[in-house]
């Protein structure tokens, strides 16, 4: 199967059709003619048949050409092209005629604007036809051009999207280093190292639109490892990870935006702390939900967090589809970021 499928392209399919349609020029001509003189009919059809291919690729090649150097091809001058070729034929085909002699000597010339108006049919249909695969091969070139702009673009906001996350994230970091640096020296030093394996990961996941679940919570305990330095028993965290989801495709740093929030309105702005839950299921249709929960309240005016989540959910329709959804809820004093990836995913 696979192999009919590669042969495909590789067919001249020009010629193909080219040999195809003239040579049902002369079966045409012949089907009406009398069973005695089929043969000889036959055979001068065939004459004017072969002529036809000849005049016609001779016509293609200078069509190509004109195209190659982007002269404008019109249906005026096809039109011109129609009457010349017609002519032409005709007149390979009376001389095919004269040599051959058929039917025997002709008299007269009562068959010429009958033979004339054939030949200007016959290559009237083949440019007519030409035009239409050429209209058609513009179209889908234009259409994959249109495919790969969109893709590009599409591209371009994503990383424009994720180059948004990572100085913030990095911004929040720093500052933290910062305020333990007079406090205690070795926590520090501790902070810089997990900062250091979190720099790391943003930088080799930036150049991948999706990066396996694994890996992110990897890094986001990193950074927690961070924030447990600086927040020590305020801040309690628990990660469940459903079976065989290690592989599942998320953006890069899309959890830790979460979960940055999470510990920025669940921790830093509680006196006793907060717990923070990371759970990731496969729900019964086959769809993923990763669930980020912390203790506390959703805070109206926290443009950051509002930032961040539309920077999370643009990055997940751009990677993943309009499927995969993100959603913020407040439920019996927890804050739940609820991740719903397709089952692509």
């Amino acid at each position: 199967m696979n192999n009919d499928h590669s042969l495909l392209p590789r067919l001249n399919w020009y010629w193909i059709f080219q040999l195809a349609g003239w040579s049902f020029l002369p079966l045409m001509m012949t089907a009406s003619m009398p069973v005695e003189v089929r043969l000889n009919g036959l055979i001068i059809a065939s004459w004017g048949a072969l002529s036809g291919i000849i005049l016609s690729d001779i016509w293609h090649r200078i069509l190509k050409r004109r195209i190659h150097y982007g002269i404008a091809v019109n249906w005026a001058m096809m039109l011109r092209a129609v009457l010349v070729l017609g002519v032409i034929n005709t007149g390979t085909q009376t001389l095919g005629y004269a040599l051959i002699k058929p039917f025997g000597e002709w008299h007269g010339v009562a068959w010429l604007p009958g033979a004339l108006l054939f030949w200007w049919a016959a290559h009237m249909v083949w440019n007519i036809c030409y035009m239409a695969v050429l209209s058609l091969r513009r179209a889908n070139r234009a259409e994959a051009e249109t495919l790969r702009l969109e893709v590009a673009a599409k591209d371009a906001e994503l990383r424009a999207l994720q180059a948004q996350v990572n100085p913030h994230f990095f911004f929040n970091s720093m500052n933290s280093v910062r305020a333990l640096i007079y406090e205690d020296q070795n926590a520090a030093a501790q902070m810089i190292d997990q900062l250091a394996s979190v720099m790391r990961y943003a930088l080799q996941s930036g150049h991948h639109d999706t990066v396996p679940l694994a890996a992110e919570i990897e890094a986001v305990q990193a950074y927690l490892a961070i924030e447990k330095i600086r927040f020590e028993e305020r801040m309690r965290v628990s990660v469940d990870i459903g079976m065989g989801l290690e592989r599942v495709r998320i953006p890069p740093m899309a959890l830790q935006t979460l979960v940055e929030n999470a510990v920025k309105y669940g921790v830093e702005t509680s006196p006793t702390g907060s717990d923070i839950r990371i759970r990731a299921q496969r729900l019964d249709n086959g769809a993923v939900h990763i669930e980020i929960a912390n203790l506390g309240a959703i805070v109206p005016f926290a443009n950051s967090t509002k930032v961040g989540l539309v920077n999370t959910r643009k990055r997940l329709a751009l990677a993943l589809g309009a499927n995969a959804q993100l959603d913020l809820s407040e439920n019996s004093g927890w804050v739940r970021a609820t991740l719903t990836l397709p089952e692509a995913a």
